[in-house]
Parts: C-alpha cells; sequence; structure tokens
C-alpha cells in the first residue's frame, strides 16, 4: 500500500505558543500518529499558533491549499472560553461538514465526563483534506482521536480517490458481514492492543501491504534461549564516551536572526565595519580643554552631550566646552576635566547659563577621553567561529551591527520510553504500572541546554510496536535516547529490534560504571541519513547519570562546540563513604567554606538507581573509584573529582 497519509497537528494555545507551557497535547498526538493510530498516517507537518480566529483560518487554508494535506487534526480551542474560537475558524474554511466524526466525539468522551457537552468539536473537509478538531488536553484529544481512528483513514481514501483501498477496505468489511457505515482499519495499537474493537463489532483481519511491512523482524519468542550473560564486552566510561563522540558529526549551518541566536555556536567570524567608539568620546562629565593651558579660569564655549553631534566650535586656549559622560570631544581638545576638579566662577544673568569655570587641577594630555577606535578598530574580530553565543556575545553582535548570524544548528533528540508498565504522569495509576519518569526528566535536561526534543512516546515491549516507535523517532530526529529495555531480561529487546529491523551497529552494551551498566550505543543508517542510538537504563537515575556522562557532550560537541566535556572540579568528602567494585557516579550536593580551596561534598543518601529523590538537590557527580581487596571505603576529607550537574 504506497499511498501515505499526510498529516498536519495544529495545536491552538496562546501558552505553548508564547513558550510559557509544554505543548504535551501536540507531541502526543504527533506520537500517536506515528505508532498507527492513524493507520497509514505519517505527520508532515506541526504547529502551535496563538487563540487567533484568523491565524487558525489561515494555518489551515495553506496547509490544505500548498501544502496538500490529506488530514488535519487540531487539538484546543473547543471549548467555552472567551478565547476559544477553532470551531468558529474551521466552520469558515470547511466546504463540508463530517457531523458524524464530531458526534461520535461526543457520544464517546459522555461516556467518560458529563463536561464533555460542553466541547464543541467540528470535522469537514476542504478539496482533498479532511479537519478535525479534538480537545485542548492530552488525554481528552488522545481519547476523541482513538474514538474516530477506525474512519477516518477510509474518510481520506474516498476524498483522495485511492480506489483500490476504497474497495480493498469494503470487501474486507463484506468478508465479515460489515457495512460501508462501520469501517476501519486494522493498526497497531501505541500501548500493544488492537484499536478494531472501538465501538462497533466488525472485526477483519490485517488488509495486507502497509500493515503486514510494520511487523518487526526480530524474533524474541525463545524466551530460554536467550543469553544469560552479556555478549557484547565490557568497557570504561572513558572507552565509552570516547566511541560515542567519535560519531559525532556537526550539525549542518543555519542562518538565524541575532536575538534568536543564544545558546548556538558560531559559524564564522564577526568582523567589526565600525571603530567603537566612532569619535573620541568623554569618559566623565566636564569640560573638555587644552591641557597646555594648566589651571586656570576657561571661557565656556557651549556643551556637547550623548547622542548630539559636537558643535562646530573649536576648543582654543583660553576655552573649554561643557561635555557629559560617552558625547564627542569637541576638536581642539586634548583632555577632559570632571565637574567635581572645577568651580564656577560666572553665569548669566538667569543662572542658566555658564560663562566662566575655574580649573583646580592642572589636566593631563590625553586624560578621560576613550579615543577613536580603543575598544573596537575597524577591521577587528571581535567573535572568531567557533564561539558559543551568549549573552555577552549578543550584545557584542549588537554593538557591531550585526542582525543576522551563520550558527551551528543543533541536533534534534527523541526520547523514547519502554515498558509494558509505563503510563502517562497524568493518569490515574493502574494496578501493575509507574508512571514515566524518564521522558519529563531527560527532555527537561536537554531543553534547559537549548536542544530541540521530540516526545516518542511510550513502547510496549513488543518487537512491532517498539518498530513503529523507532521508525517514528528516526524520521523527526537525530538522536534517538531510549530509556529501558537494554538489560538481560526477557522483555529487553531493543537490540534485537535495531539489529534486525534496521541492521544497526551495536557499538557497546556494557559499561564498567555504577549506575548505567548496561548503556548501549549504536548507529544505523535510515534514508540515507546517519541516526545515533543511546539505550539507557530503565532506572531513573541510571538514564540520567548516563545521559549526563554521554548525551550532553554529544550534543555539545554536534552543535559545533569544542568545549563539549563536562566541568569537573575537585570536592572533599564530608563523610566516609563505602565504595562499589564498579567506578560509582555518587550523587552529592556542594557547600564551599571561607578560606577553604574546595568544597565539601555531602552525599544524597540512598543511590539506588531507582531512587529519583537522590538527584532532586544534587550539584555534582562525585567520580568513586572501584573497591579493591584493600581498599573498600574512601575516608572522611578523601579528595575526589566531581562532575558539575549544573553549568
Amino acid at each position: 500500500m504506497s499511498e501515505i497519509i499526510k498529516v498536519g497537528v495544529l495545536t491552538v494555545s496562546d501558552r505553548c505558543a508564547a513558550g510559557e507551557a509544554v505543548d504535551e497535547s501536540g507531541a502526543n498526538l504527533q506520537a500517536l500518529v506515528a505508532s498507527g493510530t492513524v493507520y497509514g498516517g505519517k505527520v508532515s507537518k506541526y504547529m502551535c499558533i496563538a487563540d487567533e480566529l484568523s491565524l487558525i483560518k489561515e494555518t489551515l487554508i495553506n496547509w490544505c491549499d500548498e501544502e496538500k494535506l490529506q488530514l488535519i487534526i487540531t487539538t484546543g480551542g473547543t471549548g467555552f472560553g472567551p478565547r476559544d474560537v477553532t470551531p468558529e475558524a474551521v466552520k469558515k474554511v470547511i466546504e463540508r461538514e463530517a457531523p458524524g466524526l464530531s458526534t461520535c466525539m461526543i457520544t464517546e468522551s459522555l461516556k467518560v465526563t458529563p463536561l464533555a457537552m460542553l466541547s464543541r468539536p467540528v470535522c469537514g473537509s476542504r478539496g482533498k483534506t479532511l479537519i478535525v478538531t479534538l480537545p485542548g488536553s492530552k488525554k481528552g484529544s488522545e481519547e476523541c482521536l482513538r474514538f474516530i481512528a477506525p474512519a477516518v483513514p477510509h474518510a481520506v481514501d474516498l476524498l483522495m480517490g485511492w480506489k483500490t483501498r476504497v474497495e480493498k477496505t469494503h470487501s474486507a468489511l463484506q468478508a465479515v458481514g460489515g457495512h460501508c457505515e462501520h469501517i476501519h482499519h486494522p493498526r497497531a495499537h501505541p500501548h500493544g492492543h488492537g484499536l478494531h474493537h472501538y465501538h462497533h463489532h466488525h472485526h477483519c483481519h490485517a488488509l495486507g501491504g502497509e500493515a503486514e511491512n510494520q511487523e518487526s523482524k526480530a524474533d524474541v519468542s525463545r524466551i530460554s534461549g536467550r543469553p544469560r550473560k552479556s555478549p557484547y564486552p565490557m568497557i570504561s566510561v572513558s572507552e565509552a564516551l570516547s566511541t560515542v563522540l567519535s560519531h559525532a558529526e556537526q550539525c549542518a549551518n543555519k542562518t538565524l536572526p541575532m536575538q534568536e541566536s543564544l545558546g548556538f555556536v558560531l559559524a564564522q567570524n564577526i568582523i567589526a565595519k565600525d571603530p567603537l567608539p566612532p569619535f573620541p568620546a568623554s569618559i566623565k562629565d566636564g569640560y573638555a580643554v587644552l591641557a597646555s593651558d594648566g589651571a586656570g579660569l576657561r571661557t565656556v564655549g557651549g556643551d556637547s552631550t550623548a547622542g548630539c553631534s559636537p558643535e562646530k566650535t573649536r576648543v582654543s586656549s583660553g576655552m573649554c566646552i561643557r561635555v557629559n559622560t560617552g558625547a564627542p570631544v569637541p576638536a581642539g581638545a586634548d583632555a577632559v576635566v570632571q565637574v567635581e576638579d572645577t568651580e564656577l566662577v560666572k553665569e548669566d544673568d538667569d543662572g542658566r547659563k555658564e560663562l566662566e569655570i575655574k580649573i583646580l587641577k592642572v589636566p593631563n594630555q590625553g586624560q578621560d577621553i576613550r579615543p577613536l577606535g580603543c575598544d573596537i578598530a575597524t577591521g577587528q574580530k571581535v567573535l572568531a567561529c567557533g564561539t558559543l553565543l551568549g549573552p555577552a556575545e549578543l550584545g557584542l553582535l549588537a554593538t557591531v551591527g550585526v542582525t543576522e548570524v551563520l550558527v551551528v544548528n543543533k541536533p534534534t533528540i527523541a526520547i523514547l520510553s519502554t515498558g509494558n508498565e509505563l503510563q502517562e504522569p497524568g493518569e490515574p495509576l493502574r494496578e501493575g504500572h509507574i508512571r514515566d519518569s524518564n521522558k519529563t526528566t531527560l527532555m527537561s535536561l536537554l531543553r534547559q541546554y537549548g536542544y530541540p526534543v521530540i516526545n516518542a512516546g511510550i513502547a510496549k515491549d513488543d518487537p512491532t510496536a517498539l518498530l513503529s516507535s523507532l521508525k517514528y523517532a528516526f524520521s523527526q530526529a537525530d538522536v534517538l535516547v531510549t530509556t529501558g529495555g537494554v538489560s538481560m531480561g526477557e522483555r529487553d529487546i531493543l537490540r534485537p529490534v535495531l539489529t534486525t529491523d534496521f541492521d544497526a551497529h551495536i557499538h557497546f552494551a556494557q559499561v564498567f560504571m555504577k549506575p548505567g551498566k548496561p548503556t548501549t550505543f549504536a548507529t544505523c543508517q535510515v534514508n540515507g541519513r546517519k541516526k545515533l542510538i543511546l539505550g539507557l537504563p530503565g532506572n531513573p537515575v541510571s538514564a540520567v547519570v548516563t545521559s549526563t556522562l554521554y548525551i550532553l557532550p554529544l550534543c555539545r560537541k554536534m552543535s559545533g562546540r569544542s568545549d563539549h566535556m563536562n566541568t569537573e572540579i575537585r570536592a572533599k568528602l564530608s563523610e566516609s563513604i563505602q565504595i562499589d567494585p564498579r567506578p560509582e557516579y555518587h550523587r552529592a550536593t556542594l557547600c564551599w567554606h571561607p578560606g577553604v580551596d574546595i568544597p565539601l561534598a555531602h552525599s544524597t543518601g540512598n543511590q539506588l538507581s531507582s531512587r529519583l529523590l537522590s538527584l532532586a538537590s544534587a550539584q555534582a557527580l562525585l567520580k568513586l573509584p572501584p573497591a579493591t581487596p584493600e581498599v573498600k571505603e574512601l575516608a572522611e576529607g578523601t579528595v575526589v573529582d566531581a562532575i558539575l550537574l549544573e553549568m
């Protein structure tokens, strides 16, 4: 089945558009489409815009008429709030309504909550594009998409005139006594079970083609035949990091407005076109004079203020001109005497004008004058290629009049959680489940340093479900970070799926460290582009520690930073610590005391790799050496290396 449904996801939210909130609904809808909820769908466009009717209308028309998307899913703006105008915008765009889809969403949502009666979904088509509006919440938008998912692909097929797909769907339904009004497409549920039980009783099996091609080729069914020990050799942390960084290819360059370049690395030298200051400038509020006149009386011949052109009056012997800080020094003057070193001798009748002053101290030539170009000379390199742009650097760009800069782009990182036990944080906790904290932690860690992040969702411990999630992640990102599925359990299937379905090369899968021993690094080619995969352990602390050790340096190097390694300092233990047979990265807080050269490190307590609390206040990872038969404990006062967790 060659036709792919091009999907657009449009989030309508003032707060998300302004960067005040994370667009969880939009990210979740993208992951749901990628995982097969909309059969044959692929997200081609995503945008987050404010609740403005004209802006929503303009975007929808562009996506329908210019981008030629087959399906547009909106989330947000369908309620009763004064800013909820998505339905009104959609009504102005669509040519034909699809009330059945809207009715389905309302009917099924009412089974979940009576407040669904306040929702105002609008569905319809414009040309060959189907538009559906979903609620703004992550939970509500996902539920409504699932409610209508069985019918959406067939609706698109009909709009597009894809006869083969339409006929195949009709034939499959007729074979089981179905009716065209109750069509659906089989698809892989992102949480491991089928969607073909949604609100009707007509079941059909895979229609062939696309659905069959989505199945993973990895055979993980022979549980008893799995290795009891890792077939991969154990390597050191330094060797693992060196391997990861050896595959870090610098991202392509792009041009950005100067104001948007914070946190990027320059891909060009910045050369000053003008001198700074562009004229001899006064350092003080005072009087421009001839130094050779010495002290004594001066006639005041006018003034020079900052931001104004100097008067044509030239300073000559026996006179002076009043100047402000930063103002041009008038021609002829070779010194500035500060106001504090003068006294008023004579003024005009109304006291508004100084006529004569007395210089109390003999001035020196060049006193309190910034010469032309003394800070920056014309043609001077003010910022070098490879410079990380911070607030001071942006200020310097503004100073020399640079409004656009060529920078190294940043890698996009997809975060994928794996595990049957995981559920989204906003859901009531189900029996036998835990909430997925890894994704939130890692996405926040990367966003803290300005790296673009994709939420790739949660993949169940099923090869086909994992394959679907991996395909989506690879289509969106340069680097894939997974958590879970890399140990030796029967459900740890990441490596088999990578090697079997993507022909990935596993560079390492065991590291001599605690926590994070089963950390895996792999590379593969997807559509001619190299993808880097870091498979991290599922325990929350292990995931954060290994992200700090490997992912942050990798992202820095791909972003063009030469100083890509983590910052390390020396720290002194405040108490004795038992050490492990493996090198350990121990979470600690740091305290500096007056007169002491190095900080004191305090352990955050229980260091279990599942105990995220040990990271909540941590400022550093103490690099503890492995135990030996002779040394099993580090004494209080021992000095160790420490990786800073904040830079």
